[in-house]
């Protein structure tokens, strides 16, 4: 095993946008670079990227997130409307069976982390 420093390492980007049904503005071209991944684990982490907009979020009864921004600014909002606005060097996270939006308010770049607790 080995410590794995982003800096070191280019891996492929992968380019999508919100799905249709969850979209609420813009059509925010999403990107990611997936710098770790232990499906055993489940934990996968590296950098993400989108464009200005808006979409529906729902996190899995297991799936969490914790996510800082690199530049940019974001704003997470809950089912009741409520929100936490994150700027350069905040960070937040998401717990397992969140349902909410997600709003890129300036482009945004981010470090991810995601755990999903796989059925053992």
């Amino acid at each position: 095993m080995k410590v794995i420093a982003f800096s070191s390492q280019h891996p492929q980007a992968a380019v999508d946008y919100p799905r249709p049904e969850r979209l609420v503005s813009g059509n925010p071209q999403r990107t990611t670079w997936l710098h770790y991944e232990n499906a055993l684990n489940g934990f996968s982490s590296g950098i993400w990227a989108s464009e200005v907009g808006s979409w529906r979020i729902e996190f899995g009864p297991h799936e969490e997130e914790f996510f800082s921004i690199i530049e940019g600014r974001a704003r997470v909002y809950d089912e009741a409307g409520a929100f936490a606005e994150v700027g350069p060097g905040e960070a937040l996270v998401i717990p397992a069976g969140f349902k909410g939006r997600f709003e890129v308010v300036e482009p945004v770049k981010k470090y991810f982390a995601i755990y999903e607790k796989t059925a053992n």
